[in-house]
C-alpha cells in the first residue's frame, strides 16, 4: 500500500494560513463557494496532518474523473493511489456514506412512490459515476414503504448478472408486495438495452403470477435516468 504520508510537507506558515482560511469559510457558511479540489484538500488534511494535500487532491480528482467519481471510487483503487492510505480513504468514503444517508432520508420516512425525486437523487448519487455495472432491487410493502434496498450483483464495465428466479425468490422471502429494479450503465447512456428489456419482461411475468408488482425498472447513467414505466416498457 502506498505511504499515506508520502506527500509534500507544509510549512507552519502555510498550515496556519491556507487551511485556516478554508476552515473559516467552512465555519461561516461560505463552504458552498469552495472548489472541488479544496473540499478534497481539507478532507485529506484531517487525515494527513502537517502535509500539503492540495497537489494530491487535484491528482485524485483528475484520476477518478471529478469530485463525484472520486467519492464513489472503489476503496481499494483509492488506497492504491500514490500518497493515499486507509485513513485518507476512510475520510473520503465517510463523506459518500453521509451524503447517501442524507439524500435517502425521505425514502425511510414515507412511501417510495411519494418520494420519487428523492429516490432518483439517491440512485444517481450512488450509481451514476460508477465504472462498473451494479444491479439492485428495492423491496416494498403493501403501502409502498421500503423494506429493503439490496445490492443484487456487481459486474464488469458493461454487464452484471441478474436472475429472475433469484429476484422472485428473495421477494417472496421478504414478503415484498412490490419491487423496483435498478441498474446503471457505466457508459453514461441510460438507454435500455435489448437484454435489459428482455430480463425485465421475464421478471414482470414471473412476479405477476405470484401477486408481486414490478413498479419500475430504472436505468441510471451520467446523462440522467430512464424509467421503463414512463417509456411504456412495463
Amino acid at each position: 500500500m502506498p505511504d499515506e504520508y508520502d506527500v509534500q510537507p507544509m510549512s507552519p506558515r502555510d498550515s496556519s494560513g491556507h487551511r485556516a482560511r478554508l476552515r473559516y469559510r467552512i465555519l461561516t457558511g461560505q463552504g458552498a463557494g469552495l472548489h472541488d479540489h479544496e473540499l478534497v484538500e481539507y478532507l485529506l488534511a484531517l487525515a494527513i496532518p502537517r502535509r500539503d494535500t492540495k497537489p494530491l487532491a487535484k491528482k485524485l480528482i483528475e484520476e477518478f474523473g471529478g469530485f463525484s467519481g472520486l467519492l464513489v471510487a472503489d476503496a481499494d483503487a483509492l488506497a492504491n493511489f500514490p500518497g493515499m492510505g486507509e485513513t485518507s480513504v476512510a475520510a473520503l468514503k465517510i463523506v459518500q456514506i453521509a451524503a447517501l444517508h442524507l439524500i435517502s432520508a425521505p425514502l425511510r420516512n414515507q412511501p417510495v412512490l411519494a418520494s420519487w425525486q428523492a429516490l432518483l437523487d439517491y440512485l444517481r448519487a450512488d450509481m451514476a459515476h460508477l465504472s462498473h455495472e451494479r444491479v439492485r432491487v428495492l423491496h416494498l410493502d403493501s403501502k409502498n414503504r421500503l423494506i429493503r434496498d439490496e445490492l443484487v450483483s456487481e459486474g464488469s464495465v458493461d454487464q452484471a448478472a441478474i436472475y429472475t428466479r433469484e429476484v422472485i425468490k428473495r421477494a417472496l422471502a421478504l414478503g415484498s408486495a412490490a419491487i423496483i429494479l435498478v441498474h446503471n450503465h457505466p457508459s453514461g447512456d441510460s438507454t435500455p438495452s435489448r437484454q435489459d428489456i428482455a430480463i425485465t419482461k421475464d421478471i414482470c411475468d414471473a412476479a405477476r403470477t405470484l401477486g408481486i408488482a414490478v413498479h419500475d425498472h430504472i436505468v441510471i447513467g451520467r446523462d440522467g435516468h430512464t424509467s421503463f414505466r414512463s417509456k411504456g416498457l412495463i
